[in-house]
């Protein structure tokens, strides 16, 4: 089974419920586990460097890297560059009008430019076809 990393803000990763909902019903009937790393760890204020370890182990670990910039975050932005220094695939995601980076496109594979969930799962399914 393939696995895929999803960087993600952590400060507004519930603004996102639906969304990873229908990213991990659609990876998992293509035979893909979705790791969401703000989901799935917690850290302390004092444990950044098991933080970051534990992120870079988990990239290694994955085949792949979604990006969810519709709202920017310096961690995930990090995530990326280690993806990419890395090799691994990435896939830039962020919902219509919302802010471009450059700098995560610069290091991305694909880019996809989203306006609800539904289209989104489109676009992927053309993508992994």
């Amino acid at each position: 089974m393939k696995r895929a990393y999803l960087a993600i803000s952590y400060s507004d990763r519930s603004k996102f419920d639906l969304l990873i909902s229908h990213l991990e019903t659609y990876f998992h009937s293509i035979n893909v586990e979705l790791l969401v790393f703000v989901d799935e760890y917690n850290f302390e204020p004092n444990q950044e460097k098991e933080m970051m370890e534990t992120a870079f182990r988990e990239i290694d670990k994955s085949d792949f890297l979604i990006a969810e910039l519709s709202h920017k975050s310096i961690g995930a932005g990090i995530e990326i560059g280690y993806a990419f220094s890395k090799g691994k695939q990435i896939y830039y995601l962020r919902g219509k009008g919302a802010e471009y980076s450059f700098t995560a496109a610069g290091c991305s594979d694909f880019i996809i430019e989203y306006e609800n969930e539904f289209q989104l799962i489109e676009k992927l399914e053309k993508l992994f076809s």
